[in-house]
C-alpha cells in the first residue's frame, strides 16, 4: 500500500529537501554518499526510476494521486508520499514549476571514465560549462543526436541539479556521464578517441569536414559560456572545429552549438 501522508505542517523537516535546502546542500560534497537530487514531473521521475535511482520521498498534488502520479506512486515502495492541494503546495518554494509531482532521490556513485566510454564512438566533453540550463539542454541534444556519453570537467554544473534535470527532460538519466579526471585529454587519447575542440579560431576545420566524420572514435569538446575553451585544451586537441556562420553572427550559445555539432557528427 502507498505510504500517503497529507501535509499539515510546513515546518516538518521531511519537507526541507523540497523547500529549504540549496542545491549544494542536497549535493552534500562532504558526504557524497548521502547526496540527494530532486526530479520533477511524472516523465522525468519515471526516467530516473528506470535508471535505478532510489526514491527518498515524493511530493504530489492530491488530484494527481489517482491520475498522472499513479504509476510513480506504485513504484516507490515504502517511500513517503506527501500530498496536499495545489494552492497549499505552492507555499513550498518552486512547486508551481512542476506538473504536480516532485521526487527526492538518492545520488549514485559516479562511474569510472572507462566504464562510461565502453562501446562509445561519439562523446561530448564539457569544459567548465557552468549554467545548469545549458548543461540540461546539452544532455537533451546528446540523447537525441547520438552521443554515447558526456564527460564534464569539475568546473561544470552538476547534471543532477534540479534545473539541469528539468531542462534535459530527464535525459541526464539516460546518457551515461561522469566528471573528468585532471588528465582527461591523455586518457581519451589512450582509449582511442580523437578530440575536436569547438572554438572561434581562424585555423579551424569546418564541422562539415569529412575527416571528422571518418574518425572511428571522436570526442567533441565544448567550452564555458563566454570565454570558450582554455588555450591549453585547444592546443592538446587533434582538431579545432568551427561551425560556419552567416549574417555576421560570430558564435552560438554553447547549447545551440552542441546541437549543431551532435547532429553533424553524432551517431544518428
Amino acid at each position: 500500500m502507498p505510504n500517503i501522508i497529507p501535509i499539515t505542517d510546513f515546518s516538518d523537516p521531511a519537507l526541507d529537501i523540497y523547500a529549504r535546502r540549496t542545491e549544494n546542500q542536497l549535493l552534500n560534497r562532504e558526504h557524497p554518499e548521502e547526496g540527494i537530487f530532486i526530479a520533477e514531473s511524472p516523465k522525468v521521475v519515471e526516467r530516473a526510476l528506470n535508471a535505478g535511482y532510489e526514491p527518498v520521498s515524493v511530493l504530489v498534488e492530491d488530484r494527481h494521486i489517482l491520475g498522472e502520479a499513479r504509476e510513480i506512486i506504485a513504484r516507490v515502495g515504502d517511500a513517503p508520499v506527501y500530498t496536499a492541494p495545489f494552492d497549499v503546495l505552492t507555499l513550498l518554494t518552486g512547486f508551481q514549476l512542476t506538473r504536480g509531482v516532485l521526487c527526492a532521490m538518492r545520488r549514485k556513485s559516479l562511474p569510472a571514465l572507462e566504464e562510461i566510454l565502453e562501446g562509445c564512438t561519439r562523446i561530448a566533453v564539457l569544459e567548465n560549462v557552468m549554467n545548469p540550463t545549458n548543461v540540461g539542454a546539452i544532455f537533451r541534444s546528446a540523447a537525441a543526436l547520438g552521443m554515447g556519453a558526456v564527460l564534464l570537467t569539475p568546473g561544470s554544473s552538476n547534471p543532477l541539479y534540479r534545473r539541469a534535470i528539468r531542462v534535459s527532460m530527464g535525459t541526464v538519466f539516460q546518457v551515461p556521464w561522469t566528471f573528468a579526471p585532471e588528465n582527461w585529454q591523455s586518457e581519451l587519447k589512450r582509449l582511442g578517441f580523437a578530440t575536436a575542440a569547438l572554438a572561434l579560431r581562424e585555423d579551424t576545420l569546418s564541422i562539415r569536414d569529412q575527416s571528422l566524420a571518418k574518425e572511428e572514435k571522436l570526442a567533441l569538446v565544448l567550452g564555458t559560456e563566454g570565454d570558450g575553451l582554455a588555450d591549453g585544451t585547444i592546443a592538446n586537441c587533434d582538431y579545432t572545429v568551427k561551425i560556419p556562420m552567416t549574417h555576421g553572427v560570430d558564435s552560438l550559445n554553447v547549447a545551440a552549438a552542441s546541437a549543431v555539432a551532435f547532429f553533424q557528427l553524432g551517431n544518428t
